[in-house]
């Protein structure tokens, strides 16, 4: 009996050895000092990234000197798939618990995005350049690259047109590749079934929509004239006439906005619509949700003009004498206001 109970004793004594070693051991692994001498540090999580490859990143930002007992604290507190991606700021962070604990629990930096509806894609390019750090010729690249484009679902030669004007929230750290698919997967949701047939009953394509309302949107600058200025489109390809739309000149002299030059008109290039009949081969820009939409309901009228007035609207004209009457008004209140700022 005495036997008996000494062995009892002495299978708890080991048990609580064991419980005690594996907890001195869990302790010591998630309160392993990393030495991290920084008060605060920005560390950027990038989708894609595996557990090594964290470890490896704080290892080469000397946050941590142990990339193993770092490993061995995700795993113990079961964080090895929690990590985030984003930026993150960590602050006084020197034990492995402080580290992975401000990572999975700190909300990582978020960038307010704004794209702006007739943007093209170098516009976009340059944008994301300053306020997402991202490189611009990178995110031209993607723009253009086969792959990229296959990769999310769209059978046309170049994304221009396609990243959808509106505000959107990132975190700090993500890849071009993920904003920008992001963009193009907001443009296809615009695309429902309405819109859809919509396209096939006015005898166009979805990629030729968007060509269409890009122009609209480099034309426009009230919502309540896009219909009235893409009635115009329409009755222009309606009896093959040549749309002579501006912003296309504009896009292929690729400068900042100004006037165009009569040698301005006469450039070869399929995207001339003084030069070429029907649409251009592609978008000029990446139209907004309204301009789609004029596109696709344009208002019913007879105008095949129009022109500036001065003020953002346009005078909308049926025939050529009252289009050049309109045009030569317009030139009077242009050279008034040239006028009136040499004065000034």
């Amino acid at each position: 009996m005495g036997k008996k109970l000494a062995k009892n004793h002495l299978v708890i004594i080991c048990g609580c050895l064991i419980v005690a070693f594996a907890i001195f051991s869990y302790c010591a692994i998630l309160f392993y000092p990393q030495n991290n001498k920084q008060n605060y540090v920005t560390v950027s999580i990038k989708p894609g990234f595996t557990l090594s490859k964290i470890s490896d990143l704080l290892y080469k930002k000397n946050i941590i000197n142990n990339k193993r007992m770092f490993e061995l604290a995700a795993l113990a507190m079961g964080k090895e798939k929690e990590l985030p991606i984003g930026t993150f700021h960590l602050i006084n962070a020197d034990t492995n618990y402080e580290i992975i604990n401000q990572l999975v629990n700190e909300s990582p930096e978020v960038i307010k995005v704004r794209i702006l509806e007739g943007w093209n894609t170098k516009q976009i390019a340059s944008y994301l350049s300053d306020i997402m750090s991202f490189d611009s010729t990178e995110v031209i690249q993607l723009a253009n690259d086969k792959d990229f484009i296959l990769k999310n679902g769209l059978d046309v030669s170049s994304l221009e047109g396609y990243f959808f004007p509106d505000t959107y929230l990132f975190f700090k750290g993500e890849t071009p590749s993920n904003v920008l698919s992001h963009l193009v997967k907001q443009h296809k949701m615009f695309w429902n079934r309405t819109y859809e047939i919509r396209a096939k009953q006015i005898n166009l394509s979805k990629h030729e929509v968007v060509t269409l309302a890009s122009i609209i949107e480099g034309e426009a600058i009230f919502n309540n004239e896009r219909p009235k200025i893409s009635a115009v489109y329409h009755n222009r390809l309606n009896i093959n006439m040549k749309l002579q739309a501006d912003p296309t000149i504009q896009f292929i002299i690729n400068e900042p906005p100004r006037r165009l030059l009569n040698k301005d008109l006469k450039i070869k290039s399929p995207y001339n619509t003084y030069l070429n009949k029907g649409l251009p081969p592609g978008p000029i820009n990446c139209p907004g949700k309204h301009s789609l939409l004029a596109a696709l309901f344009p208002e019913e009228n007879d105008f095949l003009f129009f022109v500036a007035r001065g003020d953002g609207y346009h005078t909308f004209s049926t025939n050529k004498r009252d289009h050049d009457k309109a045009k030569r008004k317009f030139q009077k209140i242009r050279r008034k206001l040239k006028r009136e700022s040499r004065k000034q």
